[in-house]
């Protein structure tokens, strides 16, 4: 198990619940974007924020992001020091950085010395494209080995000037070279682990890819907090990312949604109803099943399995509610009809 870690009020590592990250679109100075975009991302049920800070004007804006969102917040920093300790006194919740890339020893205890003080901790996140030269010369590429070595690397800069408050990150956009170099840092430290598949691809593509290797890792007990990472709305990752957290079974709650494949035997336009009674279900919060089935094979029983059913016809579907038969409806009122079986129990 990995130690724990505290990024504001929530915990990260062992043991504790796997969290869901995303990461800002906008100009992180534009704080009323950044804001409404982050309000949007807790809506859809992300734990975690994360923003860019390139530069000054950016570190300077953290602090009144921070003032108006209701989840942890994290600065992301490459090579400037100093703007981490400005994120820092802006009163963001953990800073995303590389020791190794910002200097001296003295500027790594700096920021350090800062994060100790607000009991904020540090990612340590390597990429496969940020893997310094002489180790992909050692290894010939960025392979699972280069991006380990690397990772222990900025990790002994932070360990030698007495800081462990440390969450580590080792990703690739190879899904295979991303499980097995989360497989070998594993086994060298019990520090928290941020697992994602880094630049993975647009919305269709990148939640494939990032299934197979987030869920892999999840599979083995490997993660402690996951980011899908996205060509797409930041919304959207946080919504795949709790699906994979469900689908491997790390969380529980909110409503879980079966629909079947159709095939020759349906008689209702399948697709275009499940797809209207997910869209439907998005602000429901209850712990639920909800089935759409297309014929009578397999329809009646998985239907009278969930709180709440379809079992399609022809032209036509019967509803179903805890088990037992409520009543038959045309086809085009079916998703009338199921919503309002399932909000008149409440959408709490």
């Amino acid at each position: 198990m990995t130690r724990e870690i505290s990024v504001g009020p929530v915990r990260v590592g062992g043991g504790s619940p796997i969290t869901v990250q995303s990461m800002c679109s906008t100009p992180t100075q534009d704080v009323e974007a950044t804001v409404s975009q982050i309000l949007r991302l807790e809506a859809a049920g992300c734990d975690i924020v994360r923003v860019a800070v390139p530069d000054m004007e950016a570190a300077r804006a953290v602090g009144e992001i921070k003032k108006r969102i209701h989840i942890p917040l994290v600065a992301d920093i490459h090579f400037n020091y100093k703007l981490a300790l400005e994120s820092l006194a802006g009163g963001v919740d953990k800073v995303r950085i590389n020791p190794g890339n910002i200097g001296s020893q003295d500027r790594v205890r700096a920021v350090a010395r800062a994060c100790e003080e607000r009991h904020v901790p540090i990612r340590v996140g390597v990429n496969s494209g940020s893997v310094e030269r002489e180790l992909l010369e050692k290894f010939g590429g960025p392979t699972p080995e280069a991006m380990v070595e690397s990772a222990m690397g900025h990790i002994r800069l932070l360990e030698d000037v007495g800081f462990s408050d440390i969450c580590v990150s080792v990703k690739s956009s190879t899904v295979t070279r991303t499980i097995e170099a989360y497989r070998l840092l594993s086994k060298k430290c019990d520090y928290p682990l941020h697992v994602g598949v880094t630049e993975a691809g647009t919305e269709y593509l990148g939640t494939i890819n990032s299934a197979v290797g987030i869920g892999a890792l999840l599979a083995e007990g490997i993660g402690d907090t996951i980011r899908v990472s996205l060509t797409a709305d930041p919304e959207r990752e946080v919504l795949a990312g709790t699906a994979i957290l469900k689908a491997a079974g790390k969380r529980s709650g909110g409503v879980k949604f079966v629909s079947c494949p159709t095939c020759g035997r349906t008689r209702i336009d399948l697709v275009s109803l499940a797809n209207q009674v997910q869209s439907r279900l998005a602000g429901v919060r209850r712990d639920i099943t909800v089935a759409v089935m297309g014929c009578v094979v397999n329809g009646p029983g998985e239907a009278r399995e969930a709180d709440y059913g379809v079992a399609g016809g022809d032209g036509m579907g019967i509803l179903f509610k805890k088990g037992q038969v409520v009543e038959k409806l045309p086809y085009e009122r079916l998703c009338d009809g199921l919503m309002a079986l399932i909000m008149e129990d409440g959408n709490g």
